[in-house]
């Protein structure tokens, strides 16, 4: 294979580049086969060594993570696949790390694990996802990851909140966001001195848990991992809110409790997480809207009316974490 000039951007990875890539950083040598599968953040694809062996190579946005973030992120892979928990570990290369370099692009291999998305049809499901759950945060409270978002209020609320502020909502509605945001530290901070922050998953939805039949389940998908409360890990599971979903919530739960303390008042947290997640996710699509693929997908993205709706979404949900104290407590389904 000849030389070839080093990639600067996603648009450049050819499979010329995608090959080259890993079989310097693996010593391995591979067939043509380079085949992408979905991903709107990174670039991944699908390849098959000499000996027919498939892996997933995966190629980190630029600019998106440093290399300490994701060697965060790796260490955290390689302790839950040293303590036999069910994740799909990066493979180390011929640098002795997990992370290779081809121009400012980061990248990793990983062998490939195939699934189906998790589908929760019985109690025993939810009760085995929260010993699973309960069994991760074990792991990740022995260690740290300085280099990852840490979810608090005074932390990633704050630089989202600062974000949209100076780059994108319209000036006439801006006094009312900055209130809500305010609302919304006041009322988040008192909860989140009760907890103690460790490393998470951070994007624990059902998408990211595959079932492999004979084997049981699969976490996948650490990109977006963060430090945080524990209840980031849990609430994203749940079909609804709350009080909608008490019965599934309490069986999580319990589960968890099998092998981790969980508080009863941690549930006080899932409302304010969610409206966090909410500007978060605003923020991201901020740092996306000059991509092609996001314009085409959002079109009416960053509108008068678009922010509009978002205010008003922002405002009900604030609203909803006033305290009330004619709403019921929750109890774990021990007590129910």
């Amino acid at each position: 294979m000849q030389e070839i000039q080093s990639p600067q951007t996603f648009s450049d990875l050819t499979p010329e580049h995608i090959l080259r890539a890993a079989e310097n950083a693996t010593g391995l040598h591979f067939t043509g086969l380079v085949a992408p599968l979905p991903s709107y953040i990174n670039r991944v694809y699908e390849l098959q060594d000499m000996d027919g062996r498939r892996h997933i190579i995966k190629f980190y946005r630029p600019a998106r993570w440093s290399g300490s973030a994701l060697e965060d992120e790796h260490r955290f892979l390689l302790d839950c696949a040293e303590a036999e928990l069910p994740v799909v570990a990066p493979v180390l290369l011929k640098n002795d790390t997990t992370l290779g370099k081809t121009g400012p692009i980061f990248f990793a291999l990983f062998q490939k694990r195939a699934g189906r998305e998790l589908d929760i049809t019985h109690d025993r499901d939810w009760e085995q996802l929260g010993r699973l759950i309960a069994r991760l945060h074990n792991v990740a409270a022995a260690d740290k990851g300085p280099n990852r978002l840490y979810l608090h209020p005074d932390r990633t609320l704050a630089r989202d909140a600062d974000e949209l502020l100076r780059g994108c909502i319209p000036a006439g509605m801006r006094k009312d966001f900055q209130d809500q945001i305010e609302q919304l530290k006041d009322i988040s901070r008192p909860l989140f001195e009760k907890e103690t922050l460790i490393r998470l998953h951070g994007d624990l939805h059902r998408k990211n848990i595959l079932h492999r039949p004979g084997e049981g389940l699969l976490l996948i998908d650490f990109d977006d991992m963060m430090t945080g409360p524990a209840m980031q890990d849990l609430w994203l599971l749940l079909p609804d809110r709350l009080e909608k979903c008490r019965r599934e919530a309490g069986l999580l739960m319990e589960g968890y409790r099998t092998f981790r303390n969980l508080s009863q008042s941690s549930t006080e947290l899932i409302e304010p997480i969610r409206a966090m997640r909410q500007i978060y996710f605003l923020a991201w699509c901020h740092r996306q809207k000059n991509d092609t693929r996001f314009s085409a997908t959002f079109p009416n993205w960053g509108s008068e009316s678009f922010w509009r709706q978002e205010l008003k979404d922002l405002r009900d949900q604030v609203q909803r974490l006033q305290p009330q104290s004619s709403r019921p407590a929750f109890h774990f389904i021990a007590d129910l």
